[in-house]
Parts: C-alpha cells; sequence; structure tokens
C-alpha cells in the first residue's frame, strides 16, 4: 500500500516504491524522483464505468501517477483529508476527491434529488476496497457518528460523503413562510440514519445563480 501523508493540513504527500496511484488531474504541485504522469482515460472503471459517467454528469479528470519517489499533491489551498479504507465503501462527492491508491474500486451511485438544490447533481461516487482516499474540502473535514438512536441531518451545500451502514433521505420544508421569503434558510436538509460515519465541511459550497 502506498504512504499517504499531509505535509501540511493543504499539501498532500505521497511515498512510491514503484507504485501507482489516481489523482486529480493537474494537483500536483511538486515532486522528486523517477516520477511520471500519464492522463488516466479510463479513469480506473474501464469504459463502461466512463460511459457512465458521462451520462450521469458525475465526471472528473483524473492522471496515474507512477514510478518511485515523492509527490505532493494540493488544490486551490483546500484543506485536506485522508480516509483510509480496510474492505470499505465510502460515498464522496467527485470533486471533493484529490487521489486515492489504484487497486481501489470507484463507481457512480445515485445520490438521489437532493443535488437539485446545492448543484452536486443527483449521483456520487462510490470508492471502496483496502487504500487510502485523499478528500479535499473548505475549512476541513468533521466527522460525525450515526448511532441508529437519533437521525443525522446536514446541509447538502457542506456534505462531503459518508459511509457505513447509512441510510440517506432527503428532507424539502417548505411552508408558508418560505414562499413570502420567511424561512429559515434551511429548508433542504439531509437526513442520516442508520450506523455509520458521516463527513461534512466546515463551510457551505455556493449555491449557482438562478
Amino acid at each position: 500500500m502506498t504512504s499517504f501523508a499531509l505535509k501540511n493540513d493543504r499539501l498532500l504527500q505521497v511515498a512510491l516504491d514503484n507504485e501507482e496511484i489516481l489523482a486529480t488531474a493537474g494537483s500536483m504541485v511538486a515532486c522528486s524522483g523517477n516520477i511520471k504522469f500519464e492522463k488516466a482515460l479510463l479513469g480506473g472503471e474501464g469504459l463502461f464505468g466512463v460511459l457512465k459517467r458521462k451520462v450521469t454528469t458525475e465526471q472528473f479528470e483524473l492522471m496515474c501517477v507512477k514510478g518511485s519517489g515523492i509527490v505532493y499533491f494540493a488544490n486551490k489551498a483546500q484543506e485536506i483529508s485522508i480516509l483510509p479504507l480496510n474492505n470499505e465503501k465510502v460515498f464522496i462527492e467527485s470533486n471533493s476527491l484529490l487521489a486515492f491508491d489504484k487497486n481501489l474500486k470507484t463507481n457512480v451511485a445515485f445520490a438521489g434529488i437532493a443535488g437539485a438544490t446545492s448543484g452536486q447533481g443527483l449521483f456520487t461516487t462510490t470508492v471502496e476496497g483496502i487504500g487510502h482516499v485523499a478528500v479535499i474540502s473548505q475549512g476541513g473535514i468533521l466527522a460525525f457518528e450515526v448511532n441508529g438512536i437519533y437521525p443525522f441531518c446536514v446541509d447538502p451545500d457542506a456534505f462531503i460523503g459518508y459511509q457505513g451502514n447509512v441510510q440517506k433521505e432527503f428532507i424539502f420544508d417548505v411552508n408558508w413562510k418560505t414562499m413570502i421569503g420567511e424561512n429559515s434558510g434551511e429548508s433542504y436538509q439531509l437526513k442520516f440514519t442508520g450506523q455509520g460515519i458521516v463527513y461534512i465541511q466546515a463551510a457551505e459550497r455556493p449555491r449557482p445563480k438562478s
């Protein structure tokens, strides 16, 4: 397994020993050693996976990074968190992915209508297997446990992902106050039940202008 570490909270360091990872195209900021960068045409998912991403618009451009040495990655000075997976699956917004081990399997999953409120789309990306996933966010990632006793609600604009035996439901709270412009500003929420972990960022994404 490759070595993922944080040089600081905005810079990812990956040590490669004749190994390969996948990373967001253009995210390399420095490297040393014998490292090669190639466009990942199929993104590790095969032709069917690429076609599915085009249909669902849940797309990301990836590059294959391979060789021996140390590579540093960053994306617009956003905070970086490393999620270790041990035969687990995590659901992550594709625009939050920075880099991950090439042996991890990625796919597209239906996310429901929640994306219509925040511009995230109707689909999300799944990553599963054994390895590391580096995730970017605004303000850092916070992990909250869903314990099966009480539901956990999240603003869609702060949502990053989740893992475990978790069910997600979209709550659309509209009443007469919403219609006259006196709503609380939290009319759209994601409600999580079950048992697992929900990841959010400490900032809200700007909503697309109408």
